[in-house]
């Protein structure tokens, strides 16, 4: 007979510290190797730390395609498989920890633990964490499950060094000694609250027996309650997984628990999901992984999933309130469509004493608190809108541009990312194109000053697409981005049209289509004004007037020029399809007067140039310049240009931006002059772009190349992902320069390699 918790420790623990570096793990990790494949995830230990034993972790998150509770829930499960190569039965003891962290910079203390017992068999502890400034607490829970084999037992307490807990090193001599904690510690009740800046733990064991070449399975799951989410200047919101667990900080007891009792369905769930692309021989092996682990950001990126509900189709003709900061008025835009005559009626004005005065302004679709005084007001609304849950309610889902740049759903990028929401949650993403058509019919007149110009502007203009929604106050302070005033964007309303075209010829979904169709025809609208010389074209304005926001452009320009005129297809189509033929007529005209105008100004012979401007750089070769076309392919319209025109301009990305870089093993520089050399205008034309890659990459499956397109995007696998690159895996940055040098670390635009899988999953022509 063999104890797990009797093996030698290891040379290099410190006899004399009382904290964790005293633990014998007798775990080198010369044997052990990690593989990801998200949601899920296993380390294999080869041998380590018993030479008679192997030992599996699993690792599974409820991160379930089309299921919008699952997914929501704050929960983990670690699977361990004991596999006993020896001729001994062995009693093996798994140790699971936890620390209740000492608080923010006070580091205030006042964190207690409590051990719990739940049903079936689960049981654990609670780590209830006190934080500061008023922010919402939170509770971890640490579990395991009890069964006919598998024996648990916990520490509520200890320490990391001498007080008025167990130390860490007491916990390991018992655990060594004994395999088990007390059983009596299940009935201590809640410990005393910690001190200032001493760290309250937590330990759950799982002991069992595993006979000689048996085999045995423990699970053990993490889970938190966080129930509520504060912002800065906004209001507070209840997280998505409280419409079905309640609001107490104590729903983490079945969070753990459900989490224990239901992971084998989920990773049933996941392994239909990702099977039939796991097992498509012809795919690259790297592209499969990589696909999936880019899935990352959709909870890594700041996530913020609420269950407040959007508003259904019903409510979707009432007013909008935002806030005017100078004059205390409330401009309130009202869009309202009659589905037969495609009559859009607009405009209306009161101000804020008007509406506090007279109740039936403030309807069921005040979305945001307007200030402390029509709190009455708003949380009426919500109650009213409590009463329209159905199916289809999915909450409000917000994730920022990236860890470095702090905005909400920032439009521009999400134009990329989009796909992987549109393929796996496509509710959300209806619910997020929702949220900009809303935008764009409200205006906010606050004053802010712009960084790049040093002139000032208002917040928000009616008609544009907002950059981001918003970062302190999101949903009513939006435009957080300052840089420049993205009202004067040229790529911003177009990829609006885009988007909800995209998405509305993928749903089939004509209440979306009718809700929206207000906002997509305003969008428009409002870019006429950009259209200077009347070619039906719109012009850039001698400054970096779109996502590659330090890159200058002059006149008609590949990038919006292209968007453009994919946008104008894309209106006509959805105009039609509603049932507004003078405008989607309209739109055909412009797009008919476009598109030879932008092809004589910009078509040089095998691919399309930069800009019409004068600059060195007018003629570069943009990686991006059929991003209208990527997008036009995608949504089942017909191309924007013949097919040898598609495919030459490809041919060029892929060999100059693509394969004169390091033979193709760094992605797609984002501008390289026709001599051959990286275009070094700015920081963002010599830099390589991830997302805008894979977007390349996608647009070359649309066209037929997919040999090109594997390998372009390969190439940020290998810089990004493999061992021979940086180091970039579950953090993949914006955008990287030819050395390796990094910027903006785990980014939204990666993403969009699921629009490569959008593309290898639509209908191919014959």
């Amino acid at each position: 007979m063999r104890e797990f918790g009797k093996l030698k420790n290891r040379s290099h623990r410190k006899a004399d510290d009382e904290g964790i570096s005293s633990w014998g793990w007798n775990l080198s990790g010369q044997h052990s190797t990690y593989h990801a494949l998200f949601p899920r995830a296993w380390t294999i230990y080869d041998g380590e730390p018993d030479p008679e034993l192997k030992i599996s972790c699993r690792q599974i998150s409820p991160f379930i395609p089309h299921n919008y509770r699952e997914s929501s829930l704050p929960a983990a499960v670690f699977v361990y498989t004991l596999v006993n190569t020896g001729k001994e039965r062995a009693k093996v003891s798994l140790l699971f920890t936890w620390a209740n962290s000492i608080g923010g910079v006070s580091r205030s203390g006042d964190h207690v633990n409590e051990p719990f017992i739940a049903e079936d068999g689960v049981s654990g502890v609670l780590l209830h964490h006190k934080t500061e400034k008023r922010n919402p607490p939170v509770t971890f829970a640490i579990a395991a499950c009890e069964t006919q084999n598998v024996s648990v037992s916990v520490l509520p307490c200890f320490g990391l060094s001498e007080g008025n807990n167990i130390t860490a090193k007491g916990m390991w001599s018992k655990m060594v000694q004994d395999g088990q904690f007390d059983r009596e510690n299940f009935s201590s009740g809640p410990r005393m609250p910690s001190s200032p800046r001493e760290t309250l733990c937590a330990a759950v064991s799982a002991s069992t027996w595993v006979e000689p070449h048996g085999k045995t399975t423990v699970a053990f799951s993490l889970a938190w309650s966080s129930p509520k989410v504060k912002f800065s200047k906004g209001g507070t919101f209840q997280r998505r997984y409280t419409k079905f667990y309640g609001t107490s900080e104590r729903a983490v007891v079945n969070l753990a628990h459900d989490a224990l009792t239901n992971y084998k369905r989920w990773e049933e769930e996941i392994e239909k999901w990702q099977s039939p692309i796991l097992f498509d021989e012809n795919l690259p092996e790297w592209y499969k992984f990589t696909l999936f682990n880019e899935l990352y950001f959709l909870v890594a990126g700041g996530t913020i999933w609420i269950d407040t509900p959007f508003l259904s189709s019903g409510t979707r003709n009432d007013r909008y309130p935002v806030r005017d900061l100078e004059n205390t008025n409330v401009e309130v835009t009202e869009a309202k469509v009659n589905s037969e005559q495609g009559v859009v009626v607009e405009n209306t004005t009161a101000s804020a004493d008007d509406i506090a005065a007279n109740g039936e302004q403030c309807t069921d679709d005040c979305r945001v608190p307007l200030s402390s005084r029509f709190s009455t007001c708003n949380s009426q609304s919500l109650s009213m809108m409590d009463q329209q849950y159905d199916d289809n309610d999915v909450g409000r889902f917000l994730y920022l541009e990236g860890v470095e740049y702090i905005m909400w759903c920032t439009y521009d990028v999400h134009f990329y990312a989009s796909f992987a929401l549109l393929e796996l949650f496509p509710k959300i993403e209806l619910n997020i194109q929702r949220e900009f058509a809303q935008a764009v019919l409200c205006e906010d007149g606050r004053r802010v000053k712009f960084l790049a110009k040093g002139n000032t502007g208002i917040r928000k203009v009616r008609g544009a697409v907002p950059h981001d929604l918003g970062t302190h106050d999101p949903w009513s302070e939006m435009n957080a981005y300052n840089i420049h005033d993205t009202s004067e964007w040229k790529d911003l309303n177009p990829k609006f049209v885009l988007q909800v075209y995209r998405d509305f010829a993928a749903t089939a979904d004509m209440s979306f289509g009718v809700d929206v169709w207000p906002a997509v025809r305003t969008a428009m609208e409002y870019m006429d004004q950009f259209d200077r010389d009347g070619d039906g074209l719109i012009e850039n304005d001698g400054f970096p007037d779109q996502t590659y926001d330090t890159w200058t452009v002059h006149g008609v320009s590949a990038y919006c020029g292209c968007l453009w005129l994919a946008a104008l297809q894309a209106a006509a189509a959805m105009a039609h399809q509603l049932g507004h033929r003078d405008f989607a007529e309209t739109c055909k005209r412009k797009f008919l007067k476009a598109k030879p105008a932008f092809e004589a100004k910009l078509w040089n012979g095998s691919y399309f140039n930069y800009d019409s401007g004068s600059s060195s750089n007018s003629k570069s070769i943009q990686a991006d310049q059929l991003a209208g076309q990527w997008y036009t392919a995608s949504s089942g319209l017909p191309p924007l240009f013949d097919d040898f025109k598609i495919k030459s301009s490809l041919r060029k990305i892929y060999d100059f931006n693509v394969m004169k870089i390091k033979g193709g093993r760094m992605g797609a520089v984002n501008g390289m002059h026709p001599n051959g050399k990286v275009a070094e205008t700015c920081m963002q034309s010599r830099e390589i772009w991830t997302g805008v890659t894979y977007g390349v990459a996608a647009t070359m499956i649309l066209a037929g190349m997919e040999e090109e397109a594997f390998t372009t995007a390969e190439g940020i696998f290998i810089a990004g992902w493999s061992e021979e690159g940086y180091g970039y895996w579950f953090q993949t940055p914006e955008a990287w320069t030819l050395d390796g040098h990094y910027r903006s670390l785990i980014y939204m635009r990666p993403l969009s390699i699921w629009g490569m899988q959008y593309a290898l999953n639509r209908p191919r022509p014959f």
